[in-house]
């Protein structure tokens, strides 16, 4: 895969290409993260008590998925086919850039998710009190 040099900059400035895949447990995609916000994030899920069955859940799937990824010189990453099969990614995907992380989603998965959300819009109304004040 080939990361957009809008993209790539940041991941390069932050962690010099050294990246970190996983798969995000509810919804069929992948998190790409920078190696440096990983382990930070890595941290906080493993100091949650593994007693606990949705943290341990949490602890399988999101850690137990992680692998590490090296961008090459032409921003380009190597997927693995576990994580690949699982996001259902084949020829077209889509890059979303969400702050610390950027979802890779198969264009046909992000197509229904992104109708899920439209659908979602009439509920906004619904937001906690925290959200309602933010302008955009």
């Amino acid at each position: 895969m080939a990361v957009p040099a809008r993209l790539r900059d940041p991941l390069l400035a932050v962690g010099g290409g050294q990246l970190v895949v996983t798969i995000d447990p509810d919804t069929p995609n992948l998190a790409l993260y920078a190696l440096a916000r990983w382990e930070e994030i890595q941290t906080k899920i493993e100091a949650l008590p593994s007693i606990n069955p949705q943290a341990r859940r949490l602890q399988q799937l999101f850690i137990g998925h992680a692998s590490d990824l090296e961008m090459d010189a032409s921003g380009r990453v190597l997927l693995p086919p576990m994580l690949r099969t699982y996001a259902r990614l084949d020829k077209k995907l889509v890059l979303l850039g969400q702050g610390q992380k950027i979802e890779i989603w198969s264009a046909l998965e992000w197509e229904r998710r992104f109708e899920q959300i439209r659908g979602m819009a009439d509920g906004l109304d619904a937001l906690p009190p925290e959200m309602q004040s933010l302008s955009y």
